[in-house]
């Protein structure tokens, strides 16, 4: 599945086009749904609730045996283990510092696997999204760092997060692409 509509694709390629046409820039652009899998979020929420389930089984019903609490609480870490893996919750479950974490280490990544650090002259940009921790960051180079202080970039990313919305995805792309060549 793809985030963008084949025609807001072909928009922001025109867009990111432009503002290299118009400045030294090379510019890329990754939008991912989501930054990490967070696979080991469920189990972690679920592993320890599940460890609370004696006690307060305990409190509540005093004739349960050894084993049939330990039925309750394998039972409750299997059925909370599915409940925590849909998306929705899952994503709620997440400290927000986690996620910006993992978005932020995925996108120096791309950084580095675009090769956006051995352009010509130092002019690499990336602007990265990634909607499931509503997350924007743009990484440049040394060649832009140097000419352009971060407190523009901040200014870029908190007016492109606030416009930010599913339905609008490539609009927004589009708003900010020239917002950041221009910069």
């Amino acid at each position: 599945m793809t985030l963008l509509s084949k025609s807001d694709q072909e928009a922001v390629t025109a867009a990111i086009n432009e503002v290299e046409r118009e400045t030294d820039a090379e510019l890329v652009t990754v939008l991912t749904a989501q930054s990490d899998n967070y696979s080991y979020i469920p189990l972690l929420w679920a592993g320890i609730l599940a460890l609370l389930v004696p006690g307060i089984a305990n409190y509540f019903v005093s004739w349960l045996g050894a084993d049939m609490l330990l039925l309750v609480q394998w039972g409750t870490f299997i059925l909370l283990s599915l409940l925590f893996r849909v998306p929705g919750i899952n994503t709620r479950l997440i400290p927000r510092q986690v996620r910006y974490w993992r978005a932020s280490n995925l996108a120096r990544r791309q950084f580095l696997e675009q090769n956006l650090h051995h352009t010509e002259g130092d002019t690499g940009m990336l602007i990265f999204v990634s909607e499931a921790e509503r997350y924007v960051e743009i990484l440049v180079d040394q060649g832009i760092a140097d000419i352009l202080d971060n407190t523009v970039w901040e200014d870029i990313v908190a007016d492109f997060t606030a416009r930010c919305t599913r339905a609008r995805r490539g609009r927004v792309f589009l708003t900010a692409l020239p917002d950041a060549g221009s910069s």
